[in-house]
């Protein structure tokens, strides 16, 4: 076992321990974020430990970038936001990739621009982080979106 916590997280999906965990994709597992201070925020965790896009094979990476693209219309049909951010991380936070989708609202920091503006503090609150009833919800909504773009 590596020390990544991306790993870490997709070994408790696979041990069915992942409470945030939505659903698994032919090249990754979309998950919701902990801490939904951005209602909808989900994550895109890669099945390759793979520290740049261009590592991946061609094919699969061709078909991750394709997937992340469907992770991210099921979230905006989800969660009705005016706009989505997107920001893909990796190996220079000792991870391995995993894409970021933010649902954005208008007004919803109090100076316009990245979330990461945000002070840790308020961007990691605890009470952002959904109770059980509202998780379902959430993933609910989400499951139901991918539902509909899979089948296509």
């Amino acid at each position: 076992m590596c020390d990544c916590i991306v790993c870490e997280r997709i070994e408790l999906i696979k041990k069915g321990k992942n409470p945030y965990f939505v659903r698994e994709l032919r090249t990754g597992y979309v998950v919701l974020g902990d801490i939904q201070r951005f209602k909808g925020y989900t994550l895109f965790l890669c099945k390759e430990h793979a520290a740049e896009l261009h590592f991946l094979d061609a094919d699969f990476r061709n078909d991750f970038l394709k997937e992340m693209s469907l992770v991210a219309e099921a979230v905006y049909n989800a969660f009705k936001p005016d706009k989505l951010n997107y920001e893909l991380l990796g190996a220079g936070n000792g991870v391995h990739m995993h894409w970021h989708i933010f649902p954005r609202r208008a007004g919803d920091t109090p100076e316009p621009g990245p979330v990461w503006r945000l002070d840790k503090a308020e961007l990691n609150s605890s009470k952002y982080r959904p109770g059980n009833e509202e998780l379902k919800i959430l993933k609910a909504k989400l499951n139901a979106e991918l539902e509909k773009l899979t089948i296509k």
